[in-house]
């Protein structure tokens, strides 16, 4: 059995999120096909989740124990070391994504438990995990010209392949905002994408 962390950044009222039309598809799709398979959903809206100040350091460099686990910190780089699978669905905010998902990052890149500094450099600890990034932006962000504004997946790899992770996908709906873009065309082919993935997910 594995476990997925299914990780949301998107403060929208339920049902008007574009990016988690397409990744609650993908999650209904995959939970077809693996029902032995455990899915934590972590809405980070919903969390306590703030940004790290000079008070919170100690905790993230200091030592690692059992009882850390239970830290409001470190609960959720033990909470992501230990999945198997991961899916983040974020839309695109600014040319990257809601700041709340990089404090969650800051909170997840715990020396120790999601990576670990050698005499060669830092290595990640996450290695041969699956992950899947979702977006919806408002443009078109995917072309060679626009690709370089593009910060949110960019960030999202680099971070992984950090972790090290290897196996990163990506679905994004992109024009969403444009005005004549046939919206509802738009978001079937991503989810129909995403369902695809989740057949070898």
């Amino acid at each position: 059995m594995a476990t997925i962390l299914y990780i949301r950044a998107n403060d929208k009222p339920e049902g008007e999120s574009r990016t988690y039309h397409i990744s609650d598809s993908f999650i209904e799709e995959y939970k077809r096909i693996n029902p032995q398979d455990e899915i934590i959903t972590l809405d980070l809206y919903k969390e306590n989740i703030d940004f790290l100040r000079g008070k919170d350091l100690d905790v993230v460099f200091g030592p690692k124990t059992e009882e850390s686990r239970k830290h409001p910190i470190l609960k959720y780089a033990y909470q992501f070391a230990e999945a198997d699978k991961y899916v983040i669905a974020a839309p695109m905010w600014n040319l990257s994504f809601p700041a709340i998902l990089k404090a969650y990052i800051d909170y997840v890149s715990i020396v120790g438990i999601t990576f670990k500094y050698t005499a060669e450099g830092a290595v990640g600890l996450c290695a041969g995990k699956k992950a899947l990034f979702v977006a919806s932006r408002g443009g078109s962000y995917s072309d060679d010209v626009r690709a370089q504004f593009e910060m949110g997946e960019r960030f999202i790899r680099a971070i992984l392949n950090f972790y090290g992770l290897s196996d990163i996908q990506s679905v994004a709906a992109e024009n969403v905002d444009l005005q004549g873009a046939d919206v509802e065309a738009i978001l079937s082919e991503a989810v129909n994408k995403a369902k695809q993935i989740a057949q070898q997910f």
